[in-house]
């Protein structure tokens, strides 16, 4: 077990879960409204802001690039509770300093990856880094479009640490192999301080919450299909945003609920961008009565509720065309299936890549609490054939941690996850709202 995360939480079998749940923000849109707030003219004030280590990281990041940040607390009359709210006075175009020692990511790859794009055009040095975890995932997919735009950016052996020398750029148009929503960001970034027009063609469209959050601080954009072009040297306006609840953070919650009879949840003011509510779909899909409204719009980002009951589990199979839009959802799907149900996937490599190598982790620590489970080169398959036994499992990567806790509710016994802590990566509360939520 890493030495990062030495909490041990114990998860009891529970006969349902019931109730409303807030999930924090986004964590996705709270990175990227951050570090556009420090491109723009002005201030932004950013409501719901997520409380993740993630996101954390990158406050600290812009801190040190000169950029001014106050964090405090403000009441959301609409859920009556007090919510993390941040302000960023903005240093417009190209107005970062140069920072006076590394940048620490943590553990995130979406900070460094995209940071790495704005950085690309400010004439200094910097050097992008993170804990232990965050030194073994690949950068090359971002260093390579950046260099080609001109700026000098190394690796170490195409890993943390990251040397970005940053200047002038020169428009592109990248064609990555892999769909990234990070890269896609990285490049758009870069670009948005580039004379002339830079383009990111997607083999797959990924999540398009840069596309609207740069709409929401005043950039244009020209999507076309796949193809996303963005025209440079836009000036940005700072402005008022409220993030939307997470909807990866939401699919535990969702899939819990899915998985033990009787069970009832309502998610409310969930971010429904289309392009993160597959997952909803694919729980109709094994058989849960999924309920999804629209209530309003903030900001080009579609929010609203979800209502998710137990209506029985049935076998599916995921491919690679479904991976992009359920990346980080594959862990807790798989966890659902063994309460009953069945999943095989596979076309999803890229998950032996993120904060652990989360295929085998995956199926290691599902077959250490009782579970059918095999390992595929690209995925995995999960059989519910038999009831879990419970024990004892390793997480140290914070989607693991919380799929291993939805897994453990329907087990014999109860399950020890140790590295529990390591959902502070995303989702603080978690064990608290499990807590409050079982029946």
């Amino acid at each position: 077990m890493s030495a990062e995360f030495t909490r041990t939480v114990t998860v009891r079998p529970a006969t349902a879960l019931e109730g409303v749940v807030r999930v924090p923000g986004d964590t996705s849109i709270s990175h990227r409204y951050a570090m556009l707030a420090a491109l723009a003219e002005g201030v932004t004030r950013i409501s719901r802001f997520a409380p993740a280590h993630d996101c954390q990281s990158t406050l600290r990041c812009l801190e040190q690039l000169g950029t001014v940040v106050s964090r405090h607390a403000s009441f959301d009359r609409e859920s009556g509770a007090e919510v993390p709210t941040v302000q960023i006075v903005g240093r417009g175009l190209r107005g970062l300093q140069s920072p006076s020692g590394d940048l620490d990511c943590g553990n995130s790859g979406s900070t460094l990856r995209m940071l790495a794009g704005i950085l690309a055009a400010h004439p200094f040095t910097s050097v992008l880094t993170g804990d232990a975890s965050l030194r073994r995932r690949p950068m090359m997919p971002v260093v390579t479009p950046l260099q080609q735009m001109g700026a000098e950016v190394t690796s170490f052996n195409g890993r943390p640490p990251v040397s970005v020398t940053g200047g002038r750029l020169a428009p592109i148009t990248y064609r990555p192999d892999t769909a990234s929503a990070q890269v896609k960001t990285a490049v758009l970034l870069a670009g948005l301080q580039t004379p002339g027009t830079t383009t990111v063609e997607e083999p797959a469209r990924t999540r398009d919450h840069t596309e609207r959050a740069l709409r929401a601080f005043g950039a244009t954009l020209d999507v076309r299909g796949n193809a996303i072009a963005i025209s440079g040297e836009q000036a940005l306006e700072g402005r008022a945003l409220a993030v939307p609840g997470d909807p990866s953070s939401a699919a535990f919650w969702a899939c819990a609920a899915a998985a033990l009879p009787g069970s009832f949840v309502e998610l409310r003011d969930v971010g429904l961008n289309p392009s993160r509510t597959a997952v909803f779909d694919v729980l109709r899909r094994v058989g849960a009565d999924v309920d999804v409204q629209v209530d309003r719009t903030d900001a080009e980002e579609p929010v609203g509720r979800v209502r998710v009951r137990h209506r029985g589990l049935r076998g599916i199979e995921l491919t690679a065309a479904d991976v992009p839009g359920l990346i980080d959802e594959l862990p807790v799907l798989a966890a659902l299936a063994t309460h009953g149900g069945e999943l095989r996937v596979t076309g999803a490599g890229e998950l032996r890549a993120r904060e652990s190598d989360r295929i085998t982790a995956l199926v290691n620590g599902l077959r250490a609490l009782g579970a059918d489970a095999d390992e595929l080169p690209d995925g995995f398959h999960v059989r519910g054939s038999r009831r879990l036994l419970g024990g004892q499992v390793d997480a140290d990567d914070h989607r693991l941690a919380m799929a291993f806790a939805v897994a453990g509710l329907g087990a014999m016994e109860p399950t020890i996850i140790r590295g529990a802590d390591a959902v502070t990566v995303s989702y603080p509360g978690f064990f608290d709202v499990l807590a409050a939520l079982r029946r």
